[in-house]
């Protein structure tokens, strides 16, 4: 045996025993062992809803004089769960495992510790860690892959919170990942390290060191670039007629969309909606048809959402079982309703109303989900995702906008993660815009390609920075912003409409 110095490591063992958090975290095979818990109320179903979520096919004994329904429910459930309904003694701890004390009776639970304690049992005593053997820990859970949470019984409130934002922060896909190592793991051949080699070889990319570049040297490219083109087409404009006739010759509408497309993409990355409503209401608002209007939008979401949702793709922010549900209903439903609009495209003075209250309505449930973010539990997760992409691409399609306000607000409002659903509805958004761009550029012929091109820069060039900044600026400001100016842009074509016909 080879006895450690005193300055060894042994020495700060020893005095870190006087501070800090001393559970030792173990994972217990519930399913294996019997565990008895005494209490039928609500602190006994919340004990025996966390050991039958994680174990399901655990042997657990509830002892009590009264259960709530929820639990004879639970019992109807699961085999394993046994209801005994009568007043605790010693007896019911002799084929007991594990114990935990969940009665509102101080008393009882220090007489069930007691005999907990006098069978060499651990036990654990719902809110009182002093009596406790043992905590059950907030659980977050990826599948094969769960993580503990303890603050050793200092506050449960905490862990539960923490738990929220794990459970959002680590994508499901990681169980995916797990199942793919297990079956790589299986497929080595070779000794010991000859495995630990391949394994170390296959993971390096997770931890190789990436490329940084000071931001002062991203913004002096910036700055060069930009003032190089000044520069270029300044020249050009002074010394080349050609030019100078070119540039003289766009109609100045274009400018108004580049600087329109520009502004509604770089507030669509912040809030992942709105660049549909906002630029079919502007649009509108500038004399534009509704089918050219949705047209234009549609193929200027071609550049901006395929550069934004690779820019998603890099940075990991793709579900792609939801991708599938997606795509595909939403490309249905996109194409129906252009053809649908484009066929009433010479009827757009009775359209552009109807767009118009469409874009009003928009603008109101924006201003809601503005003041009401809060998100469902994961249990009211949406299931009909392919009903939803149906839908989402139809009326996005008929009313310029709404792919971002209907399926990505939906989404996140029943429980999904912020940061996948918006990457994977702009993936999405880029195949629905192109089979909808198809569908508008067949069946109409618009004499508003200046305002569209506008539209296509302006977008373009926000797409890298929009995908850059989700989440980075004052959601709730922004939405409010954005719904304030729909609501009275559509009302002002509204009431202009009725003027007219009155």
């Amino acid at each position: 045996m080879t006895l450690l110095p005193k300055d060894s490591s042994l020495t700060n063992i020893q005095h870190k025993e006087n501070g800090g958090n001393q559970l030792f975290p173990v994972f217990l095979k519930l399913n294996n062992l019997h565990t008895v818990l005494i209490g039928g109320g609500n602190v006994g179903l919340e004990k025996l809803s966390a050991i039958l979520n994680n174990s399901n096919e655990a042997k657990v004994t509830a002892i009590s004089r009264d259960f709530l329904p929820e639990i004879h429910e639970l019992a109807a459930l699961h085999d394993g769960l046994t209801i005994v309904q009568k007043s605790f003694t010693d007896d019911d701890l002799n084929n007991a495992e594990v114990v935990i004390a969940a009665t509102n009776d101080s008393d009882l639970n220090i007489y069930i510790r007691q005999a907990a304690h006098d069978r060499k049992l651990l036990i654990n005593v719902a809110d009182k860690p002093e009596l406790c053997d043992f905590y059950l820990a907030s659980i977050v859970q990826k599948g094969d892959l769960k993580l503990a949470i303890s603050t050793n019984g200092k506050s449960p409130t905490i862990a539960k919170r923490l738990k929220e934002v794990l459970s959002d922060g680590l994508p499901d896909e990681l169980d995916i990942t797990l199942q793919q190592m297990s079956e790589l793991r299986n497929t080595l051949n070779g000794d010991f390290t000859d495995k630990v080699k391949k394994l170390n070889s296959v993971t390096s990319v997770l931890v190789e060191p990436k490329l940084t570049i000071n931001k002062n040297f991203i913004w002096l490219i910036w700055s060069t670039i930009i003032i190089s083109i000044v520069v270029v087409v300044t020249a050009l404009y002074l010394k080349e007629p050609g030019f100078k006739s070119f540039v003289t010759g766009i109609d100045p509408i274009f400018y108004y969309f580049l600087g329109a497309g520009f502004v509604f993409a770089m507030i669509d990355g912040a809030i992942g909606m709105s660049y549909g409503v906002t630029s079919t209401t502007f649009s509108l608002s500038m004399g534009i048809p509704p089918a050219s209007a949705s047209m234009g939008v549609h193929l200027s979401e071609i550049m901006s959402c395929g550069i934004a949702g690779w820019m998603h793709y890099r940075m990991g922010n793709i579900n792609w079982k939801l991708f599938k549900l997606l795509v595909v209903p939403g490309i249905v439903g996109a194409v129906t309703g252009a053809y649908l609009l484009s066929s009433l495209e010479h009827y757009s003075q009775y359209t552009k109303p109807v767009v118009s209250l469409y874009t009003l309505i928009l603008g109101i449930v924006i201003l809601r989900k503005a003041f009401k973010i809060k998100r469902k539990k994961s249990a009211d997760k949406v299931k009909r995702i392919s009903l939803l992409g149906l839908g989402g691409g139809f009326i996005d399609a008929v009313g310029g906008g709404g792919w971002g306000s209907i399926v990505l607000s939906t989404l996140i409002a029943g429980g999904r993660s912020p940061r996948f659903s918006l990457g994977t509805v702009k993936l999405s958004r880029f195949f629905v815009a192109i089979m909808g761009s198809i569908t508008f550029i067949t069946m109409v012929s618009s004499d508003h390609w200046q305002a569209v091109a506008g539209l296509i820069l302006g977008s373009a060039l926000a797409a890298p920075i929009a995908a850059r900044i989700s989440n980075k600026i004052s959601t709730k400001t922004i939405m409010v912003s954005v719904a304030i100016i729909v609501i009275l842009v559509s009302l002002k074509s509204i009431i202009a409409f009725i003027t007219k016909v009155f």
